[in-house]
């Protein structure tokens, strides 16, 4: 009897010496802004390449001017891109204001700081220059004005520091929210900050203590205004200082005081002050006029220190 006949169907794994095609290497990514010719090629950490002009790189930053002055690696810098320890959220507007080339408005105080730090690293005046007058507009001290005090400190940015110090009045320094951030300030621009919100407190003490302008309040003795006979009894007054000294200290802007509706005028301090009477039952006139006296206050609040004094040269 004839042997019985097989037939099988082969599979990949049955092909002997089977050889897959060798695999093409990955084309480079290019940024389409950088993709031209150009003398040197640059590679960012994400791997996106970046080619741009010899003269570019050595013209506008110090740091390349000294690396490209070396011997060039054997093949010239075209033959391997340089590696850059740096992301393309930095590097692409970073070359951009490099190159002169339009960039994108910002949209937060971390893309700025983040090219910024790239710019102080490659040594670049120019995009320094350009992002220290991105960094002054007035959302960004709203938004973070400690944090925008800390970079204009580390670059000795007087202006800059002074407004920013100017917009953190705002802010509680001594609130919990603000202590990570107070602590990676460098001890001169910590302590000139805080001497300015003490500054405020102690100045205010002591014009709210002055006779000069407040003579009603603390004139010792000083008799009614109405009857000229009845010593003042200003211990309403006494109290409604402390109560102001106080919120001075907690909010150093000092926007609730010296007003007529709000804030201030909630306090029950001031409300007792506004309600003291002369005692002597004929006259019962205010001890205190209302209106002069806020007034006064407003202008108090307004002689008070409102930037840090950097001592710099």
């Amino acid at each position: 009897m004839a042997a019985a006949t097989h037939n099988t169907i082969s599979t990949g794994k049955d092909i002997a010496h089977e050889r897959s095609a060798p695999c093409a290497p990955p084309s480079p990514v290019y940024h389409p802004a950088f993709s031209a010719a150009a003398d040197i090629m640059l590679e960012s950490s994400d791997g996106t390449l970046y080619r741009i002009d010899l003269y570019t790189l050595r013209a506008t930053s110090g740091f390349f001017n000294t690396m490209l002055s070396l011997p060039a690696p054997e093949g010239g810098h075209k033959a391997e891109p340089i590696p850059l320890h740096a992301p393309d959220d930095a590097v692409e507007p970073l070359l951009r204001l490099m190159c002169g080339m339009y960039t994108h408005p910002w949209r937060t105080l971390d893309e700025i700081e983040a090219v910024l730090q790239l710019a102080e690293n490659w040594d670049t005046p120019g995009p320094i220059a350009y992002l220290r007058t991105a960094l002054d507009a007035p959302k960004w001290r709203t938004a973070d004005p400690i944090r925008l005090y800390a970079l204009a400190t580390h670059f000795t940015w007087r202006a800059e520091a002074q407004r920013a110090s100017t917009a953190a009045l705002a802010l509680d320094l001594f609130a919990p929210e603000h202590a990570d951030a107070l602590a990676r300030l460098p001890a001169p621009a910590l302590v000139a900050l805080l001497r300015l919100h003490r500054a405020r407190r102690d100045v205010l003490r002591a014009l709210l203590d002055s006779p000069d302008g407040f003579l009603a309040g603390n004139g010792e003795p000083f008799h009614c205004s109405a009857c000229a006979f009845t010593p003042l009894d200003n211990r309403s007054w006494r109290a409604l200082k402390i109560r102001l000294v106080r919120e001075i200290e907690r909010a150093p802007a000092g926007e609730a005081l010296g007003v007529l509706v709000g804030g201030m005028a909630e306090w029950p301090e001031t409300r007792a002050c506004w309600d003291a009477k002369c005692s002597r039952p004929e006259c019962g006139a205010a001890n205190y006029d209302r209106i002069a006296t806020l007034k006064q206050i407003r202008s108090c609040v307004n002689a008070l220190p409102v930037a840090v004094d950097l001592d710099w040269d």
